[in-house]
């Protein structure tokens, strides 16, 4: 009894032993998953917000992430974050870093002295004088469609406004904050009016031009696969390349967002080239507008709101001729002009919104200035005020 007791008392022991070797492998294991998971989200979130935010300017704020990551409890790194905001190293640096485009007529495009303008471009100008209360002291910097996701990413850039969709991959996985919706868009196909071509069917065995690392690539594989319809993509970087390409008829079709292919359409005929229609068939929705790096929030409100304030001007029938003069008593325009000092705590000026339309314009004045010239109405589009029908809708500013 005594020999099988002792047996028993040893085989106890060592399964004892056994049992806490485990528990502190999992401990250590749970410590190193944690590690693992804080350096993936910062790679993902913080670690891209943190590239962006230093390369906006806070470069010894990533000294302190860093060391906050690998030793403390993480609770440093959070005060960092927070306190290294793009929004204070745009303030510090007194000039706003925009990545745009420079090939898209009505969105935008840079002349031959190097001027840029267009829609995006202007709404870079509203983000500089919301948070700026200057539309000038924005540099712009041109991004292909490949780029732009690694520049936003790697903090060459502090905002993104460069006709890009939002979609849920890209929330995911690009380590992109979307923004308000600006211009509510569509996947369309221009082709030569000669071709007599009216749907996707014409299309048969058609070579197709599409921009490479695009939804307009996707969508264009996705719909045509669907309908089994057989086509031959031909991929371009850019719409330099592209539109000679097309006009050249290397390609018997153009896919893009309606309001580009409407904008090209524009650009060819006025320069004398051959007719161009666009089908009616609209085959995606692409909503575009501003995009920041995750896990920044305060950019993020400020950059959002900047952005809604030309909006809600329109709605309150303020524009760039009569905001900087409300002399009213509405209680929620006074709100929004900043009247009596009302901030709510976004990290704008009060004055912001005025700053904005005085200098910029509201929506619809932005809209009339780039778009309609390149043939596109705002009436009775998706882009006009909710009170018309539109999808312009924004949150009340109280």
């Amino acid at each position: 009894m005594t020999k099988r007791w002792l047996r028993m008392l040893a085989l106890l022991f060592s399964f004892a032993l056994i049992v806490a070797a485990c528990g502190s492998g999992d401990s250590d294991d749970a410590a190193s998953d944690d590690s693992s998971d804080s350096s993936d989200d910062g790679s993902g979130d913080d670690g891209d917000d943190g590239s962006g935010d230093d390369g906006s300017g806070d470069d010894g704020d990533d000294g302190d992430d860093s060391s906050g990551d690998d030793g403390d409890d993480g609770s440093d790194s959070v005060d960092v974050t927070q306190g290294g905001s793009v929004l204070d190293a745009v303030r510090d640096r007194g000039e706003l870093i925009c990545g745009g485009n420079d090939t898209l007529p009505g969105f935008g495009i840079v002349d031959d002295g190097g001027n840029f303008s267009g829609f995006d471009i202007d709404y870079c100008r509203v983000v500089a004088a919301g948070v700026l209360g200057d539309a000038d002291a924005v540099q712009f910097i041109p991004l292909t469609a490949e780029q732009r996701f690694t520049a936003l990413q790697s903090g060459e850039v502090d905002v993104l406004i460069r006709n890009t969709t939002w979609t849920a991959t890209r929330d995911g996985q690009e380590g992109a904050n979307f923004l308000f919706t600006t211009f509510y868009d569509g996947q369309g196909m221009m082709v030569p009016s000669s071709t007599g071509f009216s749907s996707l069917e014409d299309l048969a065995d058609a070579s197709i031009c599409v921009l490479s690392g695009t939804t307009t690539e996707l969508n264009l594989t996705a719909v045509f696969n669907a309908r089994g319809i057989p086509f031959n993509p031909v991929v371009f970087e850019d719409n330099t390349q592209l539109r000679p390409a097309y006009e050249e008829g290397q390609c018997e079709a153009w896919t893009s967002d309606a309001s580009q292919l409407a904008a090209f359409k524009a650009t060819i005929e006025g320069e004398g080239g051959e007719e161009q229609s666009i089908m009616a068939e609209i085959i995606s929705k692409e909503p575009l507008g501003p995009v920041v790096a995750d896990g920044d929030t305060a950019w993020a409100q400020a950059v959002n709101w900047s952005v809604m304030a030309t909006v809600q001007a329109w709605e309150f029938g303020l524009d760039s001729s009569n905001i900087g003069s409300y002399s009213g008593d509405d209680p929620n325009i006074l709100n929004f002009v900043g009247a009596d000092g009302f901030d709510p705590g976004l990290g704008l000026d009060p004055a912001f919104a005025v700053n904005i339309v005085s200098s910029v314009g509201n929506y619809e004045e932005i809209y009339n200035a780039n778009i309609v010239p390149i043939g596109l109405q705002l009436d009775g589009s998706p882009n006009a005020l909710w009170t018309d029908g539109g999808l312009m809708y924004v949150p009340p500013y109280r």
